[in-house]
């Protein structure tokens, strides 16, 4: 099953790099974009809909070629798969600094390392016993008081996957990482490698909303009077202190999770905790789409306002056992922390950005959800780490969602100019809107790809060699108010490659500010 398995990977490989070869022995011809690089009106049809080049009809481009890295040349396969490490292990690894790169579990990154001091600190990684193939990966930035040069103390370990050593005594890596660590201390070693002690950090459980949320009430036949408090009916003892504190709009919705709830069962009985699959149906009557306030959802008529005579006549007339909450929450106050509602709504919102086809694999482990598109979400480095950083599953997943909603602009961080907006965002690899590449004098640049932008600067000329993005030449673009470089403009030097022209901007020059 295994042999199958890496054979079907091994041919993959090899049509990929055919398709390289192809595009390289082609006649090439470059050809000048006009309007200031403007797309053409088919493309801006194409935009509209925020699919990447592998999902739209119109373009050609093969989005596996730039996540192979093949501008590194060939690398061997390390055959090396580091199992996890349990949570609060404390390791000395190598250590990578890197600026503007934010590293997460499950994502690739490409180096070229030139410099002595981490070329030791790969072979250090290459032949140490524990935890072998493994560097950790930590972000450097400037303060923005005084300028000195800080270290994150949240980093990822990352497993070298493939590696070349060259002539010239540098070396091609590709890792991938895998687990989040807090940076205890650091130091450099008598050959120069730059180590430290890292504590592995231990991942929480998604939540779930607990099945004892919810209980049997007694069949409403057996009441004998019309005017019970809905607190009588609840199985908790402290209902009454509850609902006397309630303004009447909190009452009202009280009511109505109640009464909401004998219309479907929540919670079968089959229902476990160990479910692959989430319960999480939607609440017509509570669920808030927009987080609106409590009055608002009042005023939009969420809640029922029928007479109280009409509705305790209702209420009584549906035979049968019952289930409510236990506790005064609602149902949907659950679903705001609960970890596989939450990666659902994040998948949907994430599909209808970037074209993606199906994460339902992805929203069974939110875990890896959240980290998958925290290191795809085209934001600032600075916002990128933040994500990181956070602890709870549930938290991280909330605060994707928020940049999701409020995500709108990109700009320059320097001046603040509008360089495009949401829409003009493009998936030119399968590793998403936001990969990592490294150049050839070693630096690492993380790069969000738009078919159009504004306000940006060419200078010099178009160049093929040591291009990410096989087929395409690229020109180095600044901003034009503050010449800052921004990135790059590629251009298709096949004149079957479509996108014709698309834009490279540096995460670690974009504005914090997306809306």
């Amino acid at each position: 099953m295994e042999d199958n398995r890496q054979q079907r990977l091994l041919e993959r490989e090899l049509y990929q790099i055919e398709q390289i070869r192809q595009l390289d022995s082609e006649e090439l011809e470059i050809e000048e974009v006009e309007n200031g690089h403007q797309s053409s009106d088919d493309e801006q049809i194409d935009e509209r809909a925020f699919a990447g080049a592998s999902a739209s009809g119109g373009y050609t481009f093969n989005t596996s070629l730039a996540s192979m890295h093949s501008y590194l040349g060939e690398v061997e396969d390390t055959h090396n798969r580091l199992a996890f490490l349990d949570g609060g292990v404390i390791l000395h690894v190598p250590l990578f600094y890197l600026e503007g790169v934010v590293l997460f579990p499950e994502a690739t990154l490409p180096l070229r390392v030139i410099q002595p001091n981490f070329i030791a600190a790969v072979d250090r990684a290459l032949r140490q016993v524990e935890a072998p193939y493994t560097i950790g990966v930590v972000r450097v930035f400037r303060d923005g008081d005084n300028g000195r040069i800080k270290f994150a103390t949240t980093g990822t370990t990352a497993e070298i996957r493939q590696y070349r050593r060259l002539e010239d005594g540098s070396i091609n890596v590709v890792t991938r990482g895998q687990q989040r660590f807090c940076l205890k201390r650091r130091w450099i070693e008598l050959e120069g490698a730059p180590c430290g002690e890292i504590q592995i950090i231990e991942e929480d459980l998604p939540l779930r909303t607990p099945r004892d949320a919810f209980g049997k009430l007694t069949p409403l036949r057996n009441l004998s009077t019309a005017n019970v408090s809905h607190s009588k009916l609840l199985d908790h003892d402290s209902d009454d202190s509850f609902e006397s504190e309630l303004s009447l709009t909190e009452r009202r919705l009280h009511a109505s999770a109640i009464k909401s709830s004998s219309h479907r069962n929540f919670f079968s009985e089959s229902t476990s905790s160990d479910d692959e699959s989430p319960v999480c149906e939607p609440q017509p009557l509570l669920h808030s789409r927009n987080n609106e306030s409590i009055e608002d959802m009042s005023a939009k008529k969420y809640v029922s306002e029928r007479p109280r005579r009409r509705a305790q006549r209702e209420f009584r007339s549906v035979p049968g056992p019952r289930e409510c909450p236990r506790a005064f929450w609602p149902y949907w106050v659950y679903r705001m922390h609960d970890s596989y509602c939450l990666a659902q709504r994040l998948s949907d919102m994430w599909k209808k950005i970037v074209g993606t086809p199906s994460m339902d694999a992805l929203v069974r482990q939110p875990g890896l959800l959240s980290f998958h598109v925290a290191s795809k979400i085209p934001v600032s480095e600075s916002t990128r780490q933040e994500l990181l950083e956070i602890d709870g599953i549930s938290y991280r997943l909330r605060r994707e969602i928020e940049l999701l909603e409020n995500f709108d602009q990109i700009k320059c961080r320097s001046c603040q100019t509008l360089i495009a907006n949401r829409s003009d965002m493009l998936v030119m690899s399968t590793d998403g809107p936001l990969g990592a590449y490294v150049n050839p004098s070693g630096y690492v640049h993380e790069i969000m790809t738009l078919l159009k932008a504004s306000g940006l600067a060419l200078i010099g000329v178009p160049t093929e060699e040591y291009s990410w993005f096989p087929g395409y030449a690229w020109t180095v673009a600044y901003c034009a108010t503050c010449e800052y470089q921004m990135g790059w403009l590629f251009t298709a030097t096949n004149k079957k490659l479509k996108p014709r022209s698309f834009w490279g901007i540096r995460s670690s020059q974009v504005a914090d500010d997306t809306h």
